[in-house]
């Protein structure tokens, strides 16, 4: 339906391609609702003890990542922060493939089937591509002194 809605004034050999991308999309927007529907959630009783008083608050006593994070020296942060800048601009470097590979199998978390039938190729594919990005990535962070 969005193919026949939004790219009807395109020529008929573009149509496969913009399909193809249409389907990808749509695969993908699946799986992510999929993921954070099938999240797993603590229920709130559970935090609970169980001769706990009914006036205690369970989220008080938990400590947000937001709090861990500001118990970091600044230098720790810095660094992290410098780091994971560094890793985004070499992911853009990867060819199409392999940085589409690694990011819905490392970023998105799916599975090997999973991302093989997101991108319409086989799981050795997947694996294989996954394989190169890494060894890549690594390459280019440990040339410029970053050890893993």
């Amino acid at each position: 339906m969005r193919l026949a809605d939004r790219y009807k004034d395109r020529p008929l050999e573009e149509l496969p391609l913009v399909f193809q991308r249409i389907v990808q999309n749509a695969i993908r927007d699946f799986f992510r609702r999929h993921k954070v529907r099938s999240a797993v959630v603590t229920p709130l009783s559970s935090l609970l003890g169980r001769d706990a008083d009914e006036e205690s608050d369970p989220l008080e006593t938990l400590e947000s990542l937001d709090t861990v994070r500001d118990m970091e020296s600044p230098e720790l942060q810095l660094s992290r922060q410098q780091i994971l800048r560094l890793i985004e601009s070499e992911i853009t470097v990867l060819p199409a493939r392999q940085r589409e590979a690694f990011l819905l199998r490392y970023w998105e978390e799916l599975d090997v089937a999973e991302t093989a039938a997101v991108m319409g190729c086989s799981e050795g594919s997947v694996k294989t591509h996954c394989s190169r990005a890494t060894h890549a990535l690594a390459e280019a962070l440990k040339a410029k002194g970053i050890k893993l």
